[in-house]
């Protein structure tokens, strides 16, 4: 960066007055003070310690700033001198060679506004002390052992105790905080909402480790994320379901799955764990009275039964009771009048057999589900996932049990697919939904749920909305594993999201057009207004010179019938050779023309004034002066006679406009 004026020598900032050589060093400070040159320079090195000079011509020496009294330590000020607060494109900063010219260089001291709590602790400290200083003082101000206490809120990520706080390139004030992940909080206390926010919207680097498959998986989560949210993630990744995790490297203070990560204590920007299955301890199988759950196993979900669906037999059979011993009421009921309402009894019924993880389901219509799930904006738009349901299928309580209440099955459906329920044990129940498949979808989809067995349900229908019509995309049977499912409804997302990419490019390209025309017709309108206000305006300036022209006038009129007034009631001009005493005036106008005429040397001073007001030069907006000595005749007073005024026996005057 250099000076381009001939008047000064050309200065490097990199190098000549930072003594800065790495570029990319120089151009993160710029950065950091909005590209301001001067602010750039002045927070590497500080005015007031006199490095920074400014040449008053090319040949002048530059002035040395007085010495000034060293700050307290416990702070410094910055201020900035008057000359280098005026910009001049022919002024350059320069070091100054000579070591007459410079005053000692003080240290520069950094303010630490740091909030632990619901307390606040400044602290000031020179920018050569290190990340490890601020917190000595922070151990004696809160009693907090460096050990247990995490420095958040640097700009650059978390830094170490040795790192200086000069190459952090710190502004003159930062606020920070500190986290205490191993010391439990009092009640009631939190960080400042300010400080609290911008950790829930700071994004957190995970580096997740699977150790059974040896894989690392990289992923950038929002500080408003919960850990929950994590797991289940994690859940669709590694087909573990969050209740087998069995994680490494969680904070103590994670000790919920419900808080967030800026809360939770983990190190930002990246945070490493690790998982891996959580191993089942065997557990004894007691037989019970009443089949109140299929999951008849241990709280960890032993593996012995989870492929059960593979050999299609109910999970009842395998404890040797019948199916039939195990049914509840039905889970929808039959004939009901309205869908909203039979899916309500289907959803409530379903959470009280299979738990309450499960799939959210649409509560009303299938023609409002469709509604929800294919018409509304491109990328709103979700697929459409039909359960059908059928408590005389062997496979109904095994798929419901182990895929329809897989967390990673849940998760994924409630993400990306709208789910509709329907129960098709009784026949009226089903006789309804081939109505209303064969009016939404055609009677192709109608035949094809027709074809199917009662032992090869339940079904699940993966629809697609199109531009004219709908398409099933994919028909799941119950006889599936929880990967086979998983694999088939990500296959089908892939299929919609090829198709809903076209569809996001169509309606922005339609809405852009929309755009252009909204854009046409605005600008089309503001030009009519800016005509008709411009219309309005000249009007207005015209009805106004109109109106001054008429007020102009007659002032004139009225200043003419003053004038003739006046001249009609000035005493008549006494002749030379009547024997009295006779003053002749000669009055000198603005123009340049003179005015004479003579008066009696007994005439007051109001009647010369008239007479010149009586030419047009009224005494409230001219003054008549004498020309040596000057005086102002206008301020006498006007009954004085012209003898006493000493304008006798003959004078010259001048106007002068007043001012």
């Amino acid at each position: 960066l250099t000076d381009n004026t001939d008047s000064f020598p050309k200065i490097n900032f990199r190098n000549a007055c930072t003594g800065i050589d790495n570029i990319a060093e120089a151009i993160t400070l710029l950065e950091l003070n909005n590209w301001d040159l001067v602010a750039a320079i002045n927070g590497v090195i500080p005015q007031e310690n006199g490095i920074l000079q400014r040449y008053a011509s090319q040949t002048g020496p530059p002035t040395a700033p007085a010495a000034a009294p060293p700050p307290p330590p416990a702070a410094v000020s910055a201020s900035t001198s008057p000359s280098s607060s005026s910009s001049s494109s022919s002024s350059a900063f320069c070091p100054v060679p000579p070591a007459r010219h410079i005053v000692e260089r003080q240290p520069r001291m950094l303010n630490f506004h740091v909030e632990y709590r619901t307390r606040a602790i400044e602290v000031v400290l020179e920018e050569a002390s290190t990340v490890g200083d601020i917190k000595q003082i922070l151990e004696t101000e809160l009693q907090v052992p460096v050990s247990k206490m995490q420095l958040k809120g640097w700009k650059s990520g978390d830094v170490s105790d040795s790192t200086v706080l000069r190459s952090l390139h710190l502004p003159k004030n930062t606020s920070l905080y500190v986290l205490t992940p191993d010391i439990a909080p009092c009640a009631g206390t939190s960080l400042s909402s300010s400080l609290q926010q911008e950790s829930l919207n700071q994004n957190y680097l995970l580096v997740i480790t699977h150790r059974e498959a040896q894989r690392e998986y990289s992923l950038n989560f929002p500080g408003s994320r919960t850990v929950q949210e994590v797991k289940r993630n994690i859940s669709d990744l590694t087909n573990i379901p969050v209740r087998h995790q069995q994680w490494e490297g969680w904070p103590a203070s994670a000790s919920d799955d419900s808080m967030t990560l800026a809360s939770c204590g983990i190190t930002y920007p990246c945070h490493r764990l690790s998982v891996c299955r959580r191993s089942s301890p065997a557990s004894a199988l007691e037989p019970t009275e009443e089949c109140t759950d299929v999951h008849m196993v241990s709280d960890s979900e032993g593996d012995d039964f989870e492929d059960a669906s593979e050999f299609g037999v109910d999970e009842c059979e395998i404890f040797g009771m019948g199916s039939s011993s195990c049914r509840k009421s039905p889970m929808m009921p039959e004939n009901s009048e309205n869908e909203g309402d039979a899916l309500l009894h289907f959803t409530a019924e379903f959470s009280s057999r299979y738990g309450d993880c499960h799939p959210v389901f649409y509560i009303g219509s299938l023609e409002a589900a469709s509604q929800e799930a294919f018409y509304g904006k491109a990328r709103d738009r979700k697929l459409l996932a039909i359960y059908l349901h059928n408590d005389d299928s062997v496979l109904s309580n095994v798929f419901c049990s182990q895929m329809m209440c897989a967390d990673s099955i849940v998760s994924y459906l409630s993400q990306n697919f709208i789910t509709w329920a329907w129960d098709v044990t009784k026949e009226a129940n089903k006789a309804r939904l081939l109505t209303m498949c064969t009016r939404h979808f055609g009677s192709v989809v109608a035949q094809t749920i027709r074809t199917y067995k009662t032992d090869q349900f339940p079904l699940l229908l993966i629809v697609m909305g199109k531009r004219t019509s709908n398409e099933v995309l994919n028909v799941i049977q119950g006889n599936t594993t929880v990967d086979e499912l998983m694999m088939r409804l990500m296959g089908a997302m892939e299929i919609f999201t090829a198709q809903q990419q076209e569809d996001i490019r169509d309606e922005d390209e339609r809405e852009a057009r929309e755009m252009v025309k909204r854009e046409q017709d605005e600008a089309y309108r503001l030009s009519l207004e800016a005509d008709r206000k411009k219309r309005e305006a000249q009007e207005r300036e015209e009805a106004e010179q109109v109106r001054q022209e008429q007020i102009r006038k007659e002032q004139e009129e009225e200043r003419e019938a003053i004038r003739l007034s006046l001249e009609q009631a000035l005493p008549p001009e006494p002749s030379e050779d009547g024997g009295e005493r006779i003053s002749k005036l000669r009055i000198r106008t603005p123009s340049g023309e003179f005015l004479e005429r003579r008066f009696l040397g007994t005439t007051r001073l109001q009647v010369l004034f008239d007479f010149v007001a009586s030419k047009g030069y009224p005494s409230d907006e001219f003054k008549l002066l004498t020309t040596f000595p000057r005086r102002n005749i206008t301020q006498l007073e006007p009954s004085g006679t012209l003898l006493e005024a000493k304008l006798f026996p003959q004078e010259t005057l001048f106007l002068e406009a007043k001012e």
